[in-house]
């Protein structure tokens, strides 16, 4: 793993950046940050746009193709409209304010050596059998409670899926469910999403899906849920294994909710590791440390470890880190905390509180190791 920093100081931004190669393709994750010098946003996101010219100007980043993009906004309702998009690839678009004070934030999966093109929203990855579909900024505003635009937005995807000859239940590897108002709209998507994976065959028999619940805005007001998503055809079942950390975590159908910790996914030249959003809570489902930032930062770091322990990995193979809070004031606590245990990871700290009011922050993370499997490379 190659970790790169690099500072714009004549553009006010800087770009963190991880690199690794395996076979003939190479994987790079980047978040690009904007100093806040009481600019608008506009001026914000012309920095933004010249620091990510730079990282495609730089050698680690030669002949990359961008497979997704996510924007972490201050006021999604009102900047969306600002931005201009070049890029064709599949691309989020969140209220999570950044909480460096600055109003926007990019994070960007690039990829070397693999065939890139988009459809109908998608942006779809080939190479050697596999094809991966990254699709992003679902919604459904036709209704108007969180638990039937999560039915619909997710019946929407399903029929994405099909013209893949791709299922829900066989082939989605991740999902990231923004929600509005989190603290009153979230059991709306609970149980929207459970019935909808029951219909699907995704139950506590078979399995569910690596998954992030979180305290987001869509850009559209009517918006009360956004979804984006991860799936991949052309795997053997064997090639997927689920994540559960039983020492230090429940399953999570224990209270009620329907997603899986993490999963391993292994290739012939490297395993893949896709961590949900993880909090202080210990394996009877409780909550750990209520109000005390500092140790339910430690006691969320001991909890990914022991998920990436299970899939034969460690904090050195991952590549990066989104880190949500409930309350803004604890940024300083935990960015020092953050800066100390991973100095050069690309990483983005935003407001977005999490799904129950005592867990004042989440973590989730991708993580890549080379690997030996008798599988075909990724």
């Amino acid at each position: 793993m190659e970790f790169v920093t690099k500072n714009l100081d004549n553009v006010g931004a800087h770009i963190e950046l991880t690199r690794f190669t395996a076979g003939s393709v190479t994987e790079l994750h980047a978040m690009l940050h904007v100093e806040a010098q009481g600019d608008l946003f506009e001026t914000q996101f012309t920095r933004l746009l010249q620091a990510k010219e730079a990282l495609m100007e730089m050698e680690e980043t030669k002949a990359a193709k961008v497979v997704f993009k996510r924007y972490f906004l201050s006021d999604a309702t009102n900047q969306v409209p600002l931005i201009e998009e070049s890029d064709v690839c599949t691309i989020s678009y969140i209220q999570q304010p950044p909480l460096d004070g600055s109003k926007v934030a990019l994070w960007l999966y690039l990829q070397q050596g693999t065939e890139v093109s988009h459809m109908n929203g998608s942006t779809i990855v080939k190479h050697n059998g596999y094809s991966h579909i990254w699709t992003m900024g679902l919604m459904n505003t036709s209704v108007d409670t969180s638990y039937m635009q999560t039915w619909k937005t997710l019946l929407s995807y399903i029929d994405t899926l099909k013209l893949f000859d791709a299922t829900l239940e066989a082939n989605c590897i991740r999902t990231w469910f923004f929600v509005r108002d989190v603290d009153t709209q979230y059991c709306g998507l609970v149980k929207s999403r459970k019935e909808c994976f029951v219909e699907q065959g995704l139950t506590p028999d078979t399995h569910y899906i690596a998954s992030t619940g979180i305290g987001g805005t869509p850009a559209d007001p009517k918006a009360l849920v956004q979804l984006g998503c991860y799936a991949i055809t052309g795997f053997q079942p064997e090639q997927q294994r689920y994540l559960y950390a039983l020492s230090h975590l429940n399953k999570t159908i224990e209270y009620g909710v329907t997603f899986e910790r993490g999963t391993l996914m292994q290739y012939g030249d490297r395993n893949h590791i896709y961590v949900s959003g993880t909090a202080s809570i210990d394996n009877k489902g409780e909550v750990m440390y209520i109000g005390d930032i500092g140790k339910q930062t430690l006691r969320m770091w001991e909890n990914v470890e022991k998920l990436l322990e299970e899939g034969g990995m460690g904090y050195e193979d991952v590549m990066q880190i989104v880190v949500y809070l409930r309350d803004g004031s604890d940024y300083e606590v935990v960015k020092q905390m953050f800066n100390k245990k991973f100095p050069n990871m690309p990483l983005i700290i935003t407001l977005a509180p999490v799904c129950r009011p005592t867990w004042l922050i989440e973590m989730e993370c991708m993580a890549v190791k080379e690997a030996k499997n008798p599988y075909p490379n990724f």
